[in-house]
């Protein structure tokens, strides 16, 4: 199983940025699939998640700026960013906790490579 993070960049102060975490490999379905991000010298922290039936949750500094979804025929999670600050330059990182495989077998807490977001005052 990998999680393939993609969409970061750079964006000026107000601008919006769409990033998608895609999960592959011998996947039957996936529990919760989050957002964490980590700004430099800072412990990496929780921006939003979403269950398997569409719930969500985002950290107070996010909400009504982000927007996370996912796509379960695809085993993909996207975060939409408008709004942006430059309080949130980051690594962002994609995160899946429990990993149903088809084999009947489950797996744990899998992370995606990180995508780098910069934003410019």
């Amino acid at each position: 199983v990998q999680l393939q993070a993609s969409g970061g960049g750079l964006v000026q102060a107000g601008g919006s940025l769409r990033l998608s975490c895609a999960a592959s490999g011998n996947i039957f379905s996936i529990n919760n699939m989050g957002w964490y991000r980590q700004a430099p010298g800072k412990q990496r922290k929780l921006v939003a998640v979403i269950n398997s039936g569409g719930g969500t949750n985002y950290a107070d500094s996010v909400k009504g700026r982000f927007t996370t979804s996912r796509d379960n025929a695809k085993n993909t999670v996207y975060l939409q960013m408008n709004s942006l600050k430059p309080e949130d330059t980051a690594v962002y990182y994609c995160n899946a906790d429990k990993i149903y495989l088809a084999a009947g077998q489950y797996e744990y807490d899998y992370w995606g490579q990180g995508t780098q977001v910069t934003v410019s005052s």
